[in-house]
């Protein structure tokens, strides 16, 4: 497993990173895995050198980031890992208990911090933007969050460009703690990130995280596959993806695949890595096969003629995932 700095900070952090939105309460979405079946997928990531844990308040309702912090505990030591969450989504029926607010944040911080029984997390990011508070107040109380310990680094997720250059503008205007990544929506079949939010990440020293790399699984698939359960119950996937130009896609990852022998979600995964500035791709695994091939994916290079035989059958997209 290689280590990489997220952006022009001095975290370093695996090649990979795995995801922990599968792990939780199976109530929430079919697909999720209970915690006996998800803590054996969170040890063997450990065994194969990822250090680097993503997870979100939202997820399972806070079981998400329960099963991470006790599973973390169980089998590393707190130094040797990097832990991030999410705020951002609903967490109760209140009009405080969601957004960006200051109220919010500094409550919902504290919140996950009990659930991963923790003292800090080391990225706290904003998982969506906020049309609700000013950015003023949600930048200086993250700052403040950072500046008691709680969060060692703070990012962002999926929004505009012009509303991540203005976020990291009046950071810097104020002097407060700086976005050092996105986490954004980037796959071979979504790929419009390309037009300004890579640019602007690569321009401004942020790391780029994505997520979603094998499209909830799409990519990993024949288009003459039978739909797994995840496929056939995530409806969010099927707003996203499925589009005939899609399957195109998907037609030519499989045709590489075959020729290379190995599995579609290497070379989809090999793909994400080779762009310039992607940082560490938030990989999904619910079987430990499917963990031990992502991490095969990392030293798989693929050629030119191949990048472009990936990329040719693109069609735009309008944009995806920002809500």
């Amino acid at each position: 497993m290689q280590y990489v700095n997220v952006g022009r900070s001095g975290l370093k952090v695996s090649q990979l990173c795995l995801g922990t939105m599968s792990y939780g309460n199976p109530k929430a979405r079919a697909w999720i895995l209970p915690e006996e079946e998800g803590r054996p997928i969170i040890r063997r990531a450990l065994e194969l050198g990822i250090n680097y844990f993503d997870t979100a308040d939202m997820y399972s309702g806070g079981d998400s980031e329960r099963v991470l912090g006790r599973a973390l505990r169980d089998y590393a030591r707190r130094d040797e890992v990097v832990v991030a969450t999410k705020v951002f989504y609903p967490m109760g029926p209140g009009p405080n208990q969601r957004g960006l607010s200051r109220k919010h944040l500094l409550d919902a911080i504290d919140a996950s911090l009990e659930r991963l029984g923790m003292d800090y997390v080391d990225l706290y990011q904003v998982h969506r933007w906020d049309d609700e508070t000013p950015i003023e107040e949600t930048l200086e109380t993250l700052n403040d969050i950072v500046r008691s310990g709680k969060a060692r680094y703070i990012g962002a997720s999926s929004m505009y460009a012009w509303q991540f250059q203005k976020a990291l503008m009046t950071s810097d205007r104020h002097g407060w703690a700086r976005f050092i990544s996105m986490q954004n929506h980037y796959n071979l079949v979504y790929r419009e990130e390309e037009r300004e939010m890579l640019p602007l990440c690569r321009a401004e020293g942020v790391g780029i995280l994505p997520w979603s790399p094998l499209a909830r699984g799409f990519l990993a698939r024949p288009r003459s596959a039978a739909a797994t359960l995840r496929a056939g119950t995530d409806a969010f996937a099927h707003e996203l993806y499925y589009t005939e130009a899609d399957y195109q896609v998907v037609d030519a990852v499989e045709r590489i695949a075959d020729d290379r022998g190995v599995a579609q979600a290497q070379v989809a995964l090999s793909w994400l890595l080779h762009q310039t500035g992607v940082t560490s791709p938030i990989i999904g695994a619910t079987k430990i096969a499917h963990l031990e091939q992502a991490v095969d994916a990392a030293s798989l290079t693929l050629s030119l003629a191949e990048c472009a035989s990936l990329e040719a059958a693109y069609q735009p997209h309008r944009v995806l995932g920002h809500t």
